[in-house]
């Protein structure tokens, strides 16, 4: 199946957060040809987001963004990449401490899958850091060199929130890589649980590659119109 908006589907990712594959797939199939990118996250593995990922793939030709954020030791982390770099994935996260992007690295070997690295998850500010016992600092700061030595590591990409992406894509580091957004909200939709957020046009002007949206289509009473009006906001 060939999208008719191709590039435009290539910046908009859909999140498929529901709650087991015959909704992943339906929702998918609702939305038809209008986008041709999803993310599976964490909370749809157990509901069969794998075979999913499997099925969209081979038999609705889709991009498949794998958002697993892996943390591990580094043998670890390279078995589980191995594992799933043999699925045809577009995108896996893993955590972007350096050890971490290393071995994802080498457990990947010479497939397609890029590796991107997640610095700080956009539903934190620094209230949240200092619980986790983060060292002090401006949030933006420790993304962008949470980013930068990510990068460095050999991540394909960052996982960042919109309003770190143009101060990411200005490291020479960030030459040749990707910078996907989540933090993603259209005019007047509901934030959520996200604290550090951007409009989809913004996100791209300010360096995204491509953007990632989930509530705003997939709890939408008509999911494809959503994601066309999304596509029609972009530059």
């Amino acid at each position: 199946m060939t999208g008719t908006m191709t590039k435009s589907d290539d910046r908009l990712i859909v999140a498929l957060d529901v709650p087991n594959a015959l909704q992943g797939l339906q929702l998918a199939q609702e939305i038809g040809e209008a986008v041709g990118f999803y993310k599976i996250g964490l909370g749809m593995l157990t509901g069969g987001g794998l075979a999913l990922a499997r099925e969209l793939i081979d038999e609705m030709d889709k991009r498949i963004f794998l958002d697993m954020k892996l943390f591990d030791i580094g043998n670890t982390v390279e078995a589980a990449v191995r594992g799933l770099a043999n699925y045809g994935l577009d995108f896996l996260t893993v955590h972007g401490d350096p050890h971490v992007v290393r071995a994802a690295g080498e457990g990947k070997g010479t497939s397609d899958t890029k590796i991107l690295a997640v610095t700080i998850l956009t539903s934190m500010d620094r209230a949240d850091l200092d619980n986790m016992m983060i060292v002090p600092g401006d949030v933006q700061e420790l993304v962008v060199e949470r980013a930068r030595r990510a990068m460095e590591a050999g991540a394909d990409g960052v996982i960042a929130s919109p309003q770190e992406a143009a101060l990411i894509r200005a490291l020479p580091e960030a030459k040749g890589k990707l910078i996907v957004t989540p933090g993603v909200r259209p005019v007047g939709a509901d934030l959520g649980d996200q604290k550090r957020v951007m409009t989809p046009g913004d996100a791209i002007r300010a360096g995204a590659d491509h953007i990632v949206v989930g509530r705003p289509v997939n709890k939408a009473a008509d999911p494809k119109g959503a994601a066309e009006a999304i596509l029609s906001e972009l530059p």
